[in-house]
């Protein structure tokens, strides 16, 4: 499997190698932190050729258990691999940097897998954090704020919204509880909410949650869906059309979807954790509306109703995440990685 490097200029020149592979169907949130980071260092991207024989710096991890579960080889050969990347980047003394987008995989992980993660924990020297509330991991975590999505997005057109129309979007994982979405919809009585309307937009991950949303479709007219991989212009139409993207994740520490949405200014509606109040208070009132407990169809009228009557600012407050800064920042990580020093602040 290929690799290339992104020149850049710099100041003290080193080479990142990212545990990303270029693909066009990439999320934005990849393209950019690789482009962001690429003004400052070079950037190679992942190979197993590369990361076992090539040449670079520091090695950037994001998402480690995807290196453990590509589909077209086999388990006990990537477990190998893997163990030999952990054991190339001890002997070479590459410092390794993972940025915390998740504290566990989604999906649950084998014995194996955990081992293997646990040993690439130990040897991580920079933790990075996509949100100010994560605890921090030791030996060292820095702060990069997860980018937003207005540049990537500027260039497409983005329709009005449509009074009652409720918006899922991306990857339908069983973690991101768009069955409890869809059975608390149904309940919502269309003589409270007339103009109500949903619709989900993604990719389901498995064939259980197709058919649960299928059915859903077909018992309720309310209710439609665009079930696969949408491009970039299909995706800012869906969101424009929205008047509330509803994202009852089961869990959710970090939201690219979350911070999509937002920028292309539409209000959200997310459980309540630290972090997503944090985020509240970080881009105004009236953009992230949080509810407690299960999503139901009092929870989403509730909604509807508060984005209505909530005044906010014509676009939410996005002065804390330009991705030039976090470019930057990157950059300064790697950097005290490979020197073994302490982070500027």
């Amino acid at each position: 499997m290929g690799s290339r490097t992104i020149s850049a200029q710099r100041r003290t020149p080193i080479t990142v190698l990212q545990s990303l592979r270029p693909q066009t169907a990439d999320n934005p949130y990849v393209k950019q932190v690789v482009a962001a980071v690429a003004s400052h260092a070079d950037v190679a991207f992942f190979s197993w050729r590369t990361a076992l024989f090539g040449r670079y710096d520091v090695f950037h991890v994001h998402w480690p258990e995807f290196l453990l579960r590509a589909p077209d080889r086999s388990r006990p050969l990537q477990y190998a691999l893997f163990l030999a990347l952990i054991l190339r980047t001890a002997l070479s003394r590459r410092p390794v940097v993972r940025t915390l987008h998740n504290l566990e995989p989604h999906e649950g992980a084998s014995a194996v897998e955990r081992f293997l993660l646990r040993l690439l924990d130990r040897r991580t020297r920079m933790w990075i954090r996509l949100n100010a509330v994560t605890a921090d991991r030791a030996p060292q975590t820095v702060t990069i704020l997860h980018g937003h999505y207005r540049d990537w997005f500027a260039r497409l057109e983005v329709p009005a919204s449509v009074p009652g129309r409720l918006l899922y979007f991306g990857l339908i994982r069983p973690y991101k509880g768009v069955e409890t979405l869809l059975d608390g919809f149904r309940a919502l009585d269309p003589e409270l909410v007339p103009d109500a309307q949903l619709r989900i937009v993604g990719h389901p991950s498995t064939d259980a949650l197709r058919r649960g949303i299928v059915d859903a479709c077909n018992a309720d007219p309310r209710i439609g869906a665009l079930l696969t991989y949408v491009d970039d212009a299909t995706l800012a139409r869906e969101i424009g059309l929205a008047e509330l993207v509803v994202l009852p994740f089961r869990q959710m520490l970090n939201s690219g979807s979350l911070l999509l949405a937002l920028s292309l200014d539409r209000p959200v509606l997310v459980p309540r954790n630290e972090a997503n109040e944090a985020l509240a208070q970080e881009v105004g009132p009236g953009w992230v509306y949080m509810y407690d407990g299960e999503l139901d169809a009092g929870t989403l009228a509730a909604a509807l109703w508060e984005v209505r009557i909530t005044p906010r600012t014509p676009t939410p407050d996005f002065s804390r995440r330009e991705w030039s800064d976090a470019g930057q920042r990157h950059y300064r990580a790697y950097l005290a990685a490979i020197r073994g020093e302490a982070i500027e602040a």
